[in-house]
């Protein structure tokens, strides 16, 4: 019997999970701690299911990539992606899409991914565990506005894409 989940437990006023993710900067490891990232700023973190994969490659990504000055009219800062991949498929996957406004985060291992309540799996299509695709507002380092794809669950055979689309986002800030 397939787990059901009942949704995010990401809500108003949460703080960020505390997770330290390898990155690559430069040629180099870095560690990058995330409340340390998203403190004194206003920023969009998004997930997605993978990197180089249809619905993130072709809209999700490059449409808070195109919209990237009209978020920051709203007041946003900073906007990043995290994905349950290594820090190369997400640096490989930002320079051939020609991302420079949006920052990759790589959560190669999913502590992230596993502590803000998004992990699901994906085995159905071979991608083992991922992320759930929503978006956040945080502000500050605590949640502002949540954004969360219907029906959350493992396996799903769809791909639910509305709430955490960049025009969604953007209506509602």
């Amino acid at each position: 019997m397939e787990e059901v989940h009942m949704g995010l437990p990401l809500v108003v006023g949460q703080e960020v999970p505390n997770v330290d993710l390898t990155i690559r900067v430069d040629g180099d490891f870095v560690q990058l701690n995330t409340q340390e990232q998203f403190a004194d700023k206003r920023v969009i973190l998004f997930g997605l299911p993978g990197a180089f994969t249809p619905t993130c490659s072709t809209q999700q990504l490059p449409g808070f990539e195109e919209k990237f000055s009209e978020f920051q009219e709203k007041g946003i800062d900073e906007i990043y992606c995290v994905s349950v991949n290594d820090t190369f498929v997400m640096n490989a996957w930002f320079e051939l899409k020609g991302i420079v406004n949006v920052k990759p985060l790589a959560d190669g291992n999913g502590e992230f991914t596993h502590k803000i309540g998004a992990e699901c799996k994906k085995s159905n299509v071979g991608f083992g565990y991922r992320s759930w695709r929503y978006a956040v507002v945080l502000n500050d380092g605590l949640v502002e506005s949540v954004f969360i794809e219907e029906g959350f669950q493992d396996n799903i055979e769809s791909d639910p894409y509305e709430a955490s689309s960049p025009e969604n986002v953007l209506s509602n800030l």
